[in-house]
Formats: C-alpha cells, sequence, structure tokens
C-alpha cells in the first residue's frame, strides 16, 4: 500500500521564539510544510522559509477561520494540524509515519503535554488533553465561534486514538498566564454575548469559580504538581469570575 502524502499546516503570528524548534522536530515525517501567517512582525516567516516550509500570508480574523483557510490551502488531503509552541515527540513521530502507510480512520486524537513553567503538567484536567489534530479534511471542518476552535468529523466518521505526546510548550511565566488569561476571558464573554446569554448569576459569579479550583486541585489531583498546580487551580478559577464578570459589565471587548 502506498504512504499517504502529509501536509503539516501551522497558524502563526509572531513566533520567533517557537517556530524552528516546532519545525525541527518534524524530521522527515511531512510531505509539506505550510505555514499560514497573520504578517508577523518578528522573524516568524524568515525563519520559516529557512526550514523549508511555504509560507502563506493571510489576515487573521478568527481562529476557526485561519485553520479552515490553512487546511484548504494544503496540498495534500490528509493534514497534521500543529500550533507553534508544539512539538512532536519521537514516539508520535513514528506513530504518525505508521499511519500514513495505514490510514484507518478519518482522524486521529493526539495526547498533549504542557509544560507551565518549566513544569510538566500531568494532574488537574491538563492531561493527556487530547486533541483531533490529524485528520482527511474531506472529513470534516474546524468549528467553533471565537475561541475553543475544533476539528469536528462529519456524523458517520471515526476518530482513532494515537498515545505519544504532542508537547505543549505553553506559559513560561505567571505573568504570562495571567496576559493570556486576560485576553482570553475577554474573548469567551463576547462568545457568551453572542449565544445571547445576558444574565449573570452569583452562582456563576461566586460557587462556579468555587467549584472550577476544587475540581482542578482536589479531585483532578492538580495538587501533584505542586506550584504549577496551584498556580493554574487559583488562575483557572479566577478566569471563570472575570469571564462572567466582563459578560456582567459589558467589558468583554476589552483586551
Amino acid at each position: 500500500m502506498p504512504t499517504t502524502p502529509l501536509s503539516v499546516v501551522i497558524i502563526t503570528f509572531n513566533e520567533a521564539a517557537n517556530i524552528a524548534r516546532c519545525l525541527q522536530a518534524l524530521g522527515e515525517l511531512a510531505d509539506e510544510v505550510l505555514v499560514v501567517d497573520s504578517f508577523s512582525t518578528d522573524d516568524t516567516v524568515a525563519i520559516c522559509r529557512r526550514h523549508g516550509a511555504r509560507v502563506v500570508q493571510n489576515a487573521f480574523v478568527g481562529y476557526v477561520e485561519q485553520k479552515n483557510f490553512a487546511t484548504d490551502q494544503a496540498r495534500f488531503d490528509h493534514v497534521l494540524q500543529l500550533d507553534a509552541d508544539e512539538v512532536l515527540t519521537n514516539e508520535l513521530r513514528a506513530e504518525i509515519g505508521a499511519v500514513k502507510n495505514d490510514w484507518q480512520h478519518a482522524g486521529y486524537t493526539l495526547p498533549r503535554l504542557t509544560s507551565y513553567c518549566g513544569h510538566w503538567v500531568r494532574h488537574g484536567g491538563w492531561y493527556p488533553d487530547r486533541k483531533l489534530r490529524l485528520y482527511d479534511r474531506r472529513r470534516g471542518r474546524w468549528q467553533g465561534l471565537l475561541l475553543h476552535e475544533r476539528f469536528e468529523l462529519t456524523a458517520g466518521q471515526t476518530a482513532g486514538a494515537l498515545r505519544g505526546d504532542l508537547l505543549h510548550y505553553s506559559y513560561h511565566s505567571v505573568t504570562e498566564h495571567v496576559a493570556q488569561l486576560n485576553k482570553f476571558t475577554s474573548i469567551t464573554a463576547q462568545e457568551l454575548a453572542l449565544r445571547g446569554q445576558t444574565r449573570v448569576t452569583l452562582f456563576q459569579l461566586l460557587l462556579k469559580p468555587l467549584w472550577k479550583f476544587f475540581r482542578g486541585y482536589v479531585l483532578r489531583l492538580g495538587f501533584l504538581d505542586g506550584f504549577a498546580g496551584l498556580s493554574i487551580a487559583l488562575l483557572s478559577a479566577g478566569g471563570v469570575f472575570l469571564k462572567y464578570a466582563k459578560l456582567r459589565t459589558g467589558t468583554q471587548d476589552a483586551s
């Protein structure tokens, strides 16, 4: 059976600090590497071209739109979609290579292992954090509103599950986490408004954040990750409060 050609697709904006590590980890896996860049002002594009990637620039209007655009620009129907701060482990790269030789499902989920301030987080609901990133683009589409985009297979299609980790180099500092949290809670509050939610209750402002902390830190064993687990649980709880507070005060457009 001939090997299925694979396009690796990455969307970028000012990812000079991450993109080389992502591209180097691909090895010989990709038959094409496509980077869709939303007009970076750093060295992202130059780095991508030095590593042999084809670069297409497209204005960013949303994660769903950009990932669908990038998927459509790929030369091949079978796509591995990565973020610039993600890296394939040797095990995962070998598994994907095996899938290329025997493609059995419409898509495959990958377990994602996240580095938080230098600590690999394995508890608190952050692992295995499975993402459907390897797919046949003819059998699904990226869906979602403003955030939390996901590739959804069409009805009747099946997904397999790979075991090798996809390494995610997320937050290097608490300051970086707080800044991203502020940005994302504004977006999620905007999503709630677009869905027609206008009323915010005391339950949402007080009890939902407390439950978020308890579930992540206690029930999902976040405490086993030490400081990283505590920071994640507290900031995640604060994010729930911020989301509803911004919705209540009509400040969800601020970022």
